[in-house]
This record gives C-alpha cells, sequence and structure tokens, in this order.
C-alpha cells in the first residue's frame, strides 16, 4: 500500500493542466470526499503497526503535495488569463469608431433640401466633369460666349470637350432629356470656374439651381417658393 502511495505523489509531481477545468478534477481525484487520499485514509487500520509511522508520514506527504499542486496550478492559469486580458476580450465586438461631425456645408445643403422636399421638389445630380453642349450649347451659351474663356472655365487639356461644370445648370438639361413635364427639381452640387483664390471667393464652391415646368407657373409662384425657403432657413424677419 504505501508503494501505491508512492506512485500517487509521482503523479501529483508530474501532473500539469491546462485548463481550470483539468486543475477542478485533479482536486476532486484526490483531495475530494471520494477522493484518494480519504481512502487511503480509510484503510489506515488496516495498516499492519509497523508500517503505521512510514505510512501515516507518506499518506501526508501525498496530501500536502497534492494541495499545493492545486493552488500553484490555479495561479499559474490566473496569471495567463491576466496577461491575456491586457487588451479584453479580443471575441467581442469592437468599440464604435466616431467619424467625426458632418461638414457645417454638408449641414446646410441637407436643410435646402428638405425644406424644398416639403413642396413638392425632388434631387438630381449629374457628373462633376461636364461636356461642352450640356454645360454650354443646350443653355444658349454660344461657342465665343465670353463664359467658354479659358480665364473663367477649367477645360480637360486631353479632351477640350470636356471640363469642370461651371454650374449646375447642366443637370437640369440632362434631367429635361429624361424627364417630361411636370418638373420640379432642384440640383445642389459643387461647381468650378478658373478665379482668383481670396478670403471671400474660391475657384470651387456649391450651388443649388431650381427648375419648375408646368402649367399656369408664374412668377407669383417663383416669389413665393423663394420666400417660403428663406423663411424656413433663416427663420422669419424681425422687422
Amino acid at each position: 500500500m504505501i508503494d501505491q502511495l508512492k506512485e500517487h505523489i509521482k503523479e501529483v509531481q508530474e501532473f500539469t493542466a491546462a485548463s481550470e477545468e483539468a486543475v477542478e478534477e485533479f482536486r476532486i481525484k484526490y483531495l475530494g470526499k471520494k477522493g484518494v487520499l480519504n481512502h487511503f485514509f480509510s484503510e489506515f487500520k488496516q495498516v499492519p503497526n509497523d508500517q503505521k509511522k512510514e505510512f501515516g508520514k507518506t499518506i501526508n506527504e501525498l496530501k500536502v503535495l497534492a494541495a499545493e499542486k492545486v493552488s500553484s496550478l490555479k495561479a499559474s492559469l490566473e496569471a495567463k488569463v491576466g496577461q491575456k486580458s491586457i487588451y479584453g476580450d479580443l471575441t467581442r465586438p469592437g468599440e464604435p469608431l466616431e467619424l467625426g461631425s458632418r461638414h457645417p456645408i454638408s449641414i446646410v445643403k441637407n436643410q435646402i433640401i428638405d425644406i424644398f422636399s416639403r413642396i413638392g421638389f425632388n434631387v438630381s445630380e449629374g457628373p462633376e466633369i461636364e461636356d461642352d453642349w450640356h454645360n454650354f450649347t443646350a443653355l444658349n451659351l454660344p461657342e465665343h460666349h465670353p463664359a467658354r474663356d479659358m480665364q473663367d472655365t477649367f477645360f480637360i487639356q486631353t479632351d477640350p470637350d470636356l471640363l469642370l461644370r461651371t454650374h449646375t445648370s447642366s443637370v437640369q438639361v440632362r434631367y429635361m432629356e429624361t424627364h417630361k413635364p411636370p418638373i420640379r427639381t432642384i440640383s445642389p452640387g459643387r461647381v468650378y470656374r478658373n478665379e482668383a483664390i481670396s478670403a471671400r471667393s474660391h475657384c470651387f464652391f456649391h450651388q443649388v439651381e431650381g427648375l419648375y415646368i408646368d402649367r399656369d407657373v408664374s412668377f407669383a409662384d417663383l416669389k413665393q417658393t423663394l420666400q417660403f425657403f428663406t423663411t424656413e432657413l433663416f427663420g422669419k424677419s424681425k422687422i
């Protein structure tokens, strides 16, 4: 029986565990109510008298070794978990990224679109690199018109028929090519003009143009539309 105890001592000394579950199984096996140690303690009375001293010493050695092994393995596993938790649980969803706030121009543009949408206008968009026809000719700007001058327009050098649009009126031309009246649309967007950059102006800026085509439309409708827009955007006049 003493030889059995020594085999268990060797097993305890060599035991390793990679998880808390394995440590708990080991603890129950040796230190539990129905474990190895309690079994040997219950067999103590059957040990011959001349062996009781050595048997008692050996079983106590096994008990101490098993308890120390459980404590050391738990401490080792907890230390590893602490190191991994420096960055938290890597399997959890990431924190949402703050992408910043909207640009003031985008805020105002969205407000304008919202105001016009409430009175039946939709939004039409077109390319910023435009051709001569949609940007000039279709808008009654003939070939030698001053607006076509290089000092006013950014032309694409590789193709003289292409340019950076100088207004969003080109979008209205494209919209009328594909839609029949009644038409009620606005065309917000960036436009480009070959002008000197200063504190008050830039070579590209933003426009919002409106197009309203229908029967029985007059300047009174234009006036009321502009009145509604300015009141909604800036508020009622205090004068």
